[in-house]
């Protein structure tokens, strides 16, 4: 038997354990920088495979290193573990348990592949040449993240290579996303505060109102947008939050505003907070208002390095054929697998877990969210194939 049918048998039969790894995770969900519970299941779950070296690099993270019999390059493979603060509304029979809070994002599946993909290889070790290390990683949905903590923990040192992939609703089954270069932006956050004179609504000539003026630095910030950035160069510029005002007859004296900026070039992102000031400065001096602005650069964008890329779309084609394969296009989301990117080449990927005929379609993030659980043998199958390539059968 060759390697690459090995290792599909071995994916169908841990298939149905990995399912139910996900729907115990799926019902036992913890917010970002509380998973306590979470790492400590991982933790147990791996350590009944054999040859696999454990440590918690930080509070809530687990790693585990798979030292092959022979030297060669070292493999990172990284899935997130944290949930979401959603209460769920879905009706299968494995819930949330954890009121208020949700895995509306797929982590939970991602975690279980992961945990299939070092069950198999774990069974491996005489034929691996190198190293693969398993991250599980805490704290993807909340900045400054959990990736940048193990990073700065060491768990990229000696890495040559990381993957990752993510769960995708929206994809149907059946897909693997792959992008080179730029792939998921930097997601920054911005506040803004417009203080003005508040006053009754009927005498609004001796107020200096807060809403028309903050009104118009919410249009105005679009122009940074449509007129001051090459067309060609990806900006989005969201306000989110715009809060004034109590009742129907009070102009208030001020209003908060909030919202989110997302770029993948570094000078352009460096650049958009300064020509947000000269906006809100230039609006809020011209009524006689004034202004508090802060803003906050969160994770790096997601850039996917071009060789590693060709290597997984080369996996997607031999593991499970060129049809599967979408070349899709970078998106505006963000997602701190970057922070590992800054230590080694590394590809994140898309596995389609959508299902229309299913009735799984519902986004990322909605109280309904669900994964056709048949893209999580998919998944497990694109780690291990991954493994065949890089640390396996080399020459």
């Amino acid at each position: 038997m060759t390697v690459a049918a090995e290792l599909n048998q071995a994916v169908e039969q841990v298939k149905q354990q990995v399912i139910e790894w996900r729907r115990y995770l799926h019902q036992h969900p913890e917010l970002s920088f509380h998973e306590e519970k979470t790492a400590q299941f991982i933790y147990d779950i791996l350590s009944t495979f054999d040859n696999l070296e454990l440590s918690r690099p930080t509070k809530n993270s687990v790693m585990a290193r798979l030292i092959g019999s022979q030297p060669g390059k070292v493999l990172a493979m990284r899935a997130d573990i944290d949930a979401l603060a959603i209460t769920e509304e879905n009706t299968f029979d494995f819930i949330s348990t954890n009121p208020g809070v949700m895995h509306a994002c797929g982590h939970d599946g991602h975690t279980s592949m992961l945990l299939g993909t070092a069950k198999i290889l774990s069974g491996m070790k005489d034929k691996i040449k190198g190293e693969v290390r398993f991250f599980f990683q805490h704290a993807e949905e909340i900045y400054p993240g959990g990736a940048e903590e193990m990073v700065q923990a060491g768990v990229m040192d000696g890495v040559d290579l990381v993957i990752g992939t993510h769960l995708w609703s929206t994809m149907e089954y059946g897909t693997i996303g792959i992008c080179p270069g730029p792939m998921m932006a930097a997601p920054d956050t911005f506040w803004i505060n417009v203080y003005g004179k508040g006053g009754h609504a009927a005498l609004p000539h001796q107020t200096i109102d807060s809403i028309a003026i903050a009104s118009q630095v919410v249009t105005n910030l679009q122009h940074i947008v449509s007129r001051t950035t090459d067309p060609l160069d990806n900006l989005v510029l969201s306000v989110t939050k715009f809060v004034g005002g109590t009742t129907h007859n009070v102009i208030p004296g001020a209003v908060e505003i909030c919202g989110t900026v997302r770029s993948f070039d570094k000078e352009l992102r460096e650049t958009v907070p300064k020509l947000m000031e000269r906006v809100i400065k230039g609006i809020t001096e011209a009524h006689g208002a004034t202004y508090e602005f802060t803003y906050e650069f969160g994770y790096r964008p997601v850039i996917n390095d071009a060789e590693v890329t060709q290597l997984m779309e080369d996996v997607v084609v031999e593991a499970l054929g060129a049809e599967w394969v979408d070349h899709m296009r970078p998106n505006m989301g963000g997602e701190d697998f970057s922070a590992f990117q800054q230590k080694a080449p590394g590809c994140f990927f898309y596995v389609g877990a959508g299902n229309k005929e299913k009735g799984i379609t519902y986004p990322h993030h909605h109280p309904r969210f669900t994964i056709d659980e048949d893209a999580l043998a998919v998944g497990v199958k694109m780690f291990v194939h991954a493994a065949r390539k890089i640390v396996m059968e080399v020459e």
